[in-house]
């Protein structure tokens, strides 16, 4: 009975020191895996400090070293006085009178070069001009756009709307680009000189308005025989002023 009691005794010892173990194993365990899960942040963020810092230098602001457009027009080395106003920048002279000359300060604009006349380079020069805006420069001095929707031929005589570009060689003051009313003036290649012949020499059978696109009038001369001469006088008359002129209403030429 007393070895019996014995062996129960050591079992349950036994017992004890497994289940010790096994809690002292699970309590390590345990341990590792929240040690691992507080570092993963710590290592992430390592690794976001790392990148951000490698790739600092790729976000860097590249320098601009595209040339302006306006450099295609300013002739290198040339006289500052004589460049293009494209590549120049004035200042107002506020005390010049209208109509006369007047002397302007101006500057180059980056990446012009040009000289003086001792052919040395400057960048401040001055030029004289005609103190007068650019709209009330003459017509020779300004380029404009052509409408050919408009009657050339007509009373009153009709005007359109103009965009206008000053030449380049020209200097004045405000826009360069402005707009303006002029006179319809187009011509679609019809010449006065060919209309009076034909209208002296078969103006009786229509040649006459034929040439210039009114059909339906020159069908009503020859079926009339410019009715029997008298509207073939008139057309004479009237084409020889500049009276009648091309159906589409642009000017001889």
């Amino acid at each position: 009975m007393a070895a019996l009691a014995g062996l129960c005794a050591l079992r349950r010892l036994c017992s004890g020191a497994l289940f010790l173990a096994q809690l002292y194993l699970l309590s390590g365990r345990a341990g590792s895996l929240m040690t691992t899960k507080h570092s993963q942040p710590q290592s992430t963020f390592a690794k976001t400090v790392t990148s951000t810092s490698t790739n600092a230098p790729y976000f860097k602001a590249a320098e601009s070293t595209e040339v302006p457009s306006y450099v295609t027009k300013c002739p290198s080395n040339g006289l500052c006085t004589r460049l293009p106003p494209d590549c120049m920048t004035c200042n107002t002279n506020y005390s010049c009178v209208y109509g006369r000359p007047a002397t302007f300060d101006c500057r180059v604009k980056p990446h012009v070069h040009c000289v003086d006349q001792n052919n040395h380079e400057q960048e401040n020069f001055t030029i004289n001009m005609t103190c007068q805006f650019c709209w009330q420069l003459a017509t020779t001095d300004y380029v404009c756009t052509n409408s050919t929707n408009c009657m050339t031929v007509s009373c009153p005589r009709q005007r359109y709307n103009a965009t206008c570009t000053v030449r380049d060689h020209i200097h004045c003051l405000g826009n360069r680009v402005f707009p303006k009313m002029l006179y319809c003036n187009w011509t679609g290649g019809y010449k006065w000189s060919t209309a009076l012949a034909l209208s002296i020499t078969l103006g009786g059978f229509g040649a006459d308005r034929f040439y210039l696109g009114q059909w339906r009038e020159g069908l009503g001369k020859l079926f009339s025989f410019g009715g029997l001469g008298i509207w073939t006088l008139i057309d004479v008359l009237l084409i020889g002023v500049g009276y009648v002129g091309p159906a589409d209403g642009s000017l001889y030429i």
